[in-house]
């Protein structure tokens, strides 16, 4: 079937029953028609945050987490209840040297349901050690490699068996790679198994950002937010270690001519994965074709599901938006 073009463009942002919604739904092949439909729209659901980040569903809460990384907090929206305040501080608690006053970016849950943070300020991947927010205490699973302090790790994934998977460029640090208290002279990807064993994965990567495996865990794909070389890396996983790097989707071109670079990575159940990135969420499938993207007009950070894939999250600048998926 020849490929089409289907841009159905819908007013910036327009109101219906209460309802705001922004952007329009771009499909380069038919694949993309069988994952939403091109007539959808992006819902607000929440506005007025400096930089949104890290949309998480948590089944025990019965809705979306998400962070405000310059405001250090984490908000959680619900049907039910619209938006709250869920945790502040999130990322910055003194807990390490630090150039800004970053919270947390990236969430996951852990094998036992806990909730898991890259904290910015606190240069730390942690986990929170109860639910109860008002007095929010953290456990620090690793802070540090070959005895200095990460950067700033930036998000995660965890695999089946419990280890996890992270990235840590320097976005933390006010001065980036030039700011005086980065001690490592590079920004690595790295593993964490439940028993504590940490592994540099690799270290060639400008910006490592977003992370996540396929769905059969052999292949570990890697945002690269570098305006220089603006690419999803896929590596293969081996014996716990990566193998066959390698460029997934090359975005330098669109880059040219739309904003944003990639970020945020998820992987439906489809195996298409959803990248954040130049223009919005790019659906790229198995072999890094790029079916469509979902374009919400902003520059969007990261996205995730809910457990029946029945809506895609996203975190597009100042806005918490959603678009119903098929």
């Amino acid at each position: 079937m020849k490929l089409k073009l289907l841009l159905i463009l819908i007013c910036s942002t327009f109101a219906l029953s209460g309802q705001q919604f922004i952007g329009s739904i771009e499909v380069l092949d038919p694949l993309m028609e069988e994952l939403i439909s091109p007539s959808e729209r992006m819902e607000i659901l929440a506005e007025g945050f400096k930089w949104a980040e890290g949309p998480l569903w948590v089944p025990q809460l019965n809705g979306l987490l998400f962070t405000d990384v310059p405001e250090n907090k984490i908000y959680l929206w619900t049907e039910k209840e619209g938006l709250k305040l869920f945790l502040s501080p999130s990322g910055m608690t003194n807990h390490a040297p630090h150039s800004t006053n970053e919270g947390a970016n990236g969430l996951a849950l852990d094998s036992d349901g806990k909730l898991v943070l890259c904290q910015h300020g606190n240069r730390a991947v942690a986990r929170l050690k109860d639910w109860n927010t008002d007095k929010p205490e953290f456990e620090f699973l690793i802070d540090h490699y070959d005895g200095k302090w990460l950067n700033s790790p930036n998000d995660l994934a965890f695999d089946k068996s419990g280890k996890l998977f992270f990235t840590d460029p320097p976005y933390g640090l006010g001065s980036q790679d030039g700011d005086p208290i980065k001690e490592l002279d590079f920004n690595g990807i790295y593993s964490l198994t439940k028993s504590g064993n940490v592994q540099l994965l690799d270290r060639s990567l400008k910006r490592p950002n977003g992370i996540a495996l396929s769905k059969d865990e052999k292949t570990l794909y890697v945002g690269n937010s570098d305006g220089q070389n603006s690419i999803v890396a896929a590596f293969d996983l081996k014996n716990g270690t990566l193998e066959n790097k390698r460029v997934f989707f090359d975005g330098n071109v669109l880059g040219k001519t739309r904003r944003g670079l990639f970020d945020g990575l998820k992987v439906h159940s489809s195996g298409v994965i959803f990248a954040t990135g130049p223009g919005g969420v790019l659906l790229l499938d198995k072999n890094g074709k790029h079916l469509g993207t979902i374009m919400p007009g902003k520059s969007t950070a990261n996205c995730g599901f809910d457990p029946d894939e029945k809506y895609l999250y996203l975190t597009a600048t100042n806005v918490l938006a959603r678009v119903k998926l098929k």
